[in-house]
């Protein structure tokens, strides 16, 4: 566990500093990264012993509540923000806030405007969702020399402004497994194989919970079924909703035992007053 201070100058400890990911290259070691989505999820993530965290800028004050001491990167939505002034804030605000990292996937002239300023930016390379229209849908990158040799030199441009790490997503692992050797920047493998130095996925692919119909990709891989467990928990209450209504209808429900009664001796007293009341008592 690492002594630092936070950006915002508050003195903490993480598992894991820039510096530590940045020695993933040299040392060859593999960090997992993960991205618990609410206070269940973070603690399930922490309990498990997962290295790094994704998460939104709703779930960092979560995250240092219930993993105060987790490497923890925080990233915003590409049309999120109109200008590159309100990215900036938005970042400064994650950093203010505890984040370790700020993600995204602006130009590289807001992400040198953010490095510029000591902020750690990770960006993306490979198949990225947003843009999926201008490569005719979602697919696999690097399968052929010209792809993979244009993966690089974006790689290269990156590293000329700054950014500290990239998401690496559906990219040929031997594509990744050599550009990773020509940069100083932190590669997170999504769907590209064992070459990135932080191997990453979706809690929801680890742990199963896609339906048959949501179809995952081929790098998701289930190590779990809490679909299963997701699904009988759905049965489950609309048994108990049904019944409940059922009860309600043939007027059977509340039953006796679930409801209030007075005192011994108060109803009598009671009724008795209740007769006897009349306007004039107002």
């Amino acid at each position: 566990m690492k002594r630092i201070y936070e950006f915002a100058r508050k003195p903490a400890k993480r598992n894991y500093t820039i510096a530590d990911l940045q020695e993933l290259k040299i040392t060859g070691r593999k960090l997992s990264m993960a991205n618990p989505l609410n206070a269940d999820e973070i603690r399930a993530c922490k309990d498990a012993g997962i290295d790094l965290f994704v998460c939104g800028m709703d779930q960092i004050d979560d995250v240092r509540s219930i993993a105060p001491n987790h490497f923890c990167r925080v990233g915003s939505k590409w049309a999120q923000f109109d200008s590159n002034e309100e990215l900036m804030a938005d970042a400064f605000e994650a950093m203010r806030r505890g984040a370790d990292m700020y993600y995204t996937l602006r130009s590289l002239k807001a992400v040198e405007m953010m490095t510029r300023e000591g902020i750690p930016v990770q960006s993306h390379i490979g198949l990225i969702p947003t843009f999926s229209h201008y490569c005719g849908g979602l697919r696999a990158w690097g399968r052929k020399a010209d792809e993979a040799m244009k993966i690089f030199e974006t790689l290269k441009r990156m590293e000329d402004v700054g950014v500290v790490a990239v998401e690496a997503e559906c990219i040929a692992e031997e594509v990744l497994e050599a550009v990773n050797k020509k940069t100083s920047i932190v590669t997170f493998s999504l769907g590209s194989g064992m070459a990135g130095d932080v191997i990453m996925s979706f809690v929801a692919d680890v742990c199963g919970e896609a339906s048959e119909e949501d179809k995952p990709p081929k790098h998701a891989h289930n190590f779990g079924n809490v679909g299963r467990l997701h699904k009988q928990i759905h049965e489950e209450r609309v048994v108990a909703l049904s019944q409940f209504h059922n009860e309600v209808v043939a007027e059977k429900f509340p039953y006796k035992k679930n409801n209030i009664s007075m005192y011994e001796g108060e109803k009598n007293k009671f009724l008795e007053a209740l007769d006897k009341w009349s306007p004039i008592h107002k």
